[in-house]
């Protein structure tokens, strides 16, 4: 199935739809570093550098999958704000691309901030806008009248082509990535194809992670390390599980991710593993715990926010996690390449989406569509 990725990133979504079996037609991506990112790990050709606003939407045919993370700013209803004419909202150029090209399905995907109570009308605005395409806001309209609008429609009412839009919160670790991630994940299915979509279901859990940690002591011993089991915690997990471990494997923690990596600091050949001095804590930003999924890898406005992108080892030394262990941790394979100074590497790496989690959301798709 050919897809188009908007929004596209280092690729991290992309990739993981590609692991899926989606074909990608094209991407755009207005940032130049990530542009040389997707170049160099995807065919160059398709690599829209460039506004979205100026991209030929008509030059592409049988786009089945649209996919990416629109850049959303959410406004009040109160005010008089015309969203659609905000350069600093996108999702109207990823409902453009779903009226032009009708696909049959879309993926998109945000941060958990757009669930807030303050931002509920919008969002409700968004889901509507991409349940109903077709129906477009009118050049002397505000959002909040079109808003209006759309709630009135009904499949009897409106007939244009129309999606199935459901979204959910989801946590990267809870699929396999050693990184406790929340992001809102909007999948849209077009209606006249009679699919129903369900969430993959969580593969890895954190009760099974304390379970090998407290109960059988398994995650000490795989690692060569001193049994540390807290009795207290083995005894409730027992009480709630019985004598049967949960179904689910166990969240990976950066120790199990980081495993057979070196210390930057040690000779290798590693060429994106470099070490860089400096990492200090502070008050709520004191790194990632090894043996505990990582924190958020978070972008950051002006350079590497550090208390999220430090590894915090036992003795409460820290470290900056290095580009190469940033990828492994956003699940990007081991040579995937990502272009760019330190900052701007990660950066990229803390936009992506995870590429396991975006495996499991495409591959759950691709079944969907083809059942």
């Amino acid at each position: 199935m050919k897809s188009l990725e908007i929004f596209s990133g280092a690729g991290g979504l992309a990739k993981g739809l590609e692991l899926s079996g989606f074909e990608h037609s094209s991407f755009v991506e207005f940032n130049k570093d990530a542009c040389k990112s997707l170049r160099l790990n995807f065919e160059p050709e398709i690599v829209y550098e460039g506004d979205i606003a100026e991209f030929d939407l008509n030059s592409l045919s049988e786009i089945e999958i649209v996919a990416g993370g629109p850049p959303c700013q959410p406004f009040s209803l109160g005010g008089k704000h015309k969203a659609h004419q905000d350069k600093r909202d996108m999702f109207p150029y990823a409902i453009r691309a779903i009226e032009k090209l009708q696909p049959k399905a879309f993926i998109f995907e945000n941060v958990k901030g757009l669930l807030r109570q303050t931002f509920s009308e919008y969002f409700s605005y968004i889901i509507l806008r991409l349940t109903y395409p077709d129906c477009e806001i009118l050049d002397d309209e505000d959002w909040g009248q079109h808003l209006e609008r759309l709630q009135k429609l009904t499949k009897k009412t409106y007939t244009g082509t129309r999606y199935n839009v459901q979204y959910k919160l989801l946590n990267a670790a809870d699929y396999g990535v050693p990184q406790v991630r929340e992001r809102v994940v909007i999948v849209g299915i077009r209606a006249d194809l009679e699919k129903v979509w369900t969430y993959p279901k969580a593969t890895h859990t954190k009760d099974r992670l304390l379970w090998d940690k407290h109960v059988t002591g398994e995650y000490w011993s795989r690692h060569n390390l001193p049994d540390q089991r807290n009795e207290a915690i083995g005894a409730t997990l027992k009480s709630r599980y019985g004598i049967f471990p949960p179904e689910e494997e166990a969240w990976q923690t950066v120790r199990d991710c980081l495993k057979d990596v070196p210390h930057p600091a040690q000779a290798h050949n590693i060429q994106d593993h470099i070490f860089r001095d400096g990492a200090r804590t502070y008050p709520g930003h004191t790194g990632s715990e090894i043996d505990e999924p990582s924190k958020t890898i978070k972008a950051g406005g002006h350079g590497v926010p550090g208390g999220e992108n430090m590894i915090r080892y036992e003795d409460g030394s820290v470290r900056y996690f290095t580009v190469y262990e940033g990828k492994l941790i956003q699940t990007f394979p081991k040579d995937y390449l990502i272009t760019g100074s330190w900052g701007e590497a990660m950066r990229q790496i803390g936009n992506a989406v995870p590429v396991k989690l975006a495996n499991a959301i495409g591959k759950h798709l691709m079944q969907v569509l083809t059942n």
